[in-house]
């Protein structure tokens, strides 16, 4: 039977100070540049720090201190650039104020969610940003963390919270213009790709699109919105490039297939595309296409895609900073929220060059 390499303990302080000499008081000094110590006995310290390999344990010492000096981050689809670029933002600021992030992902399930905002708990992170869609169970579990003590701001998330900042890019209205857009090019038969009737009830977006379809007396045809099948713990979900692929397959086989389709975001738009080419469909002549968000992608595709951008790295700096101003303050702040606008960027999947 094979025999289990034992675990190799850590070096303490105490490791270090009966190896250089020294009490653990002037050990910790030294380590945590606090009081004087001599120059010879840093150097014997420094010299037994590097030989016992020793590392700080930094929880502990957070503790001690009632701060970690890291934030929890939770992300949906973390394989969209949106995310990466979200992410990004948080990290600089959150960096250049002496802070570490965490990365949690909650692509698909309120389970997710939870599952999250306990691991984060769990690990005593000074504050939280949220960037993943609501949903009721983790919306309760996230009050519970905000009335914990934990600071919170929510980027995106349609969720209300007196203690928790709220920073979003305009999305019913960003919806809303890409529609228009679609309207004012003569498409009166216009598929959304991403949700479906029931799904798409938090999806600003997908309101902006129902509003602009109303406003302007045409019908949303419900069989021209689609999204995945089936719903449960893969709820809420993202929409991806095998959605915007398989829901184009189910708008062309539709005998009045619409004239033009709003994609969910630009990876789906990239799926719906890919379907539309393979069916032999020329992009705009014969099918226009939008997509949401403006990753770098969109500026590359063939034709280049219409799309809507939303101020990405802007949520989340504001949103960084406004976790920094939370875990700052010695009383609660004042709730803030805060909505950025969108821009239509008009390419080539909708008028042709």
């Amino acid at each position: 039977m094979r025999r289990s390499t034992p675990k190799k303990r850590h070096a303490t302080l105490a490791d270090i100070a009966a190896s250089a000499g020294v009490t653990p008081m002037t050990v910790s000094r030294v380590v945590n540049g606090n009081g004087y110590v001599s120059a010879e006995t840093r150097e014997k310290v420094l010299h037994a720090v590097s030989a016992l390999n020793y590392r700080r344990n930094g929880l502990a010492r957070g503790l001690k201190r009632q701060r970690t000096d890291t934030i929890g981050l939770v992300l949906g689809d973390i394989a969209n650039p949106f995310a990466a670029e979200l992410a990004r933002a948080v990290r600089e600021v959150m960096s250049a104020e002496g802070y570490n992030v965490f990365i949690c992902v909650s692509e698909h399930s309120a389970r997710e969610d939870i599952a999250a905002f306990d691991s984060l708990a769990d690990h005593r992170v000074d504050g939280v940003i949220v960037a993943t869609r609501a949903n009721k169970l983790g919306n309760d579990r996230l009050a519970e963390l905000i009335e914990g003590g934990i600071p919170v701001v929510l980027i995106g998330r349609d969720f209300r919270h007196p203690q928790a900042d709220l920073i979003a890019a305009d999305n019913l209205r960003g919806g809303y213009d890409a529609t228009a857009h679609l309207i004012s090019l003569g498409h009166k038969n216009i598929g959304f790709i991403g949700v479906t009737p029931t799904s798409g009830v938090g999806l600003r977006r997908y309101h902006g699109y129902l509003e602009a379809m109303r406003e302007h007396g045409l019908k949303a045809d419900e069989r021209s919105i689609v999204g995945r099948a089936g719903g449960g713990d893969q709820w809420p979900g993202y929409s991806t490039e095998a959605m915007g692929y398989e829901g184009m397959k189910k708008l062309l086989s539709l005998r009045r297939r619409p004239t033009a389709v709003f994609a969910r975001n630009d990876f789906t738009a990239v799926g719906a595309m890919s379907a539309a080419k393979e069916a032999g469909l020329r992009i705009p002549q014969d099918l226009a296409i939008v997509g949401y968000d403006d990753v770098p992608l969109a500026a590359h595709t063939s034709p280049p895609l219409t799309t809507v951008r939303q101020p990405t790295r802007e949520q989340g700096r504001v949103a960084a900073e406004a976790l920094v101003r939370r875990m700052g303050s010695a009383e609660t702040p004042a709730r803030e929220e805060r909505v950025m606008p969108c821009e239509l960027v008009v390419r080539a999947s909708t008028v042709a060059e």
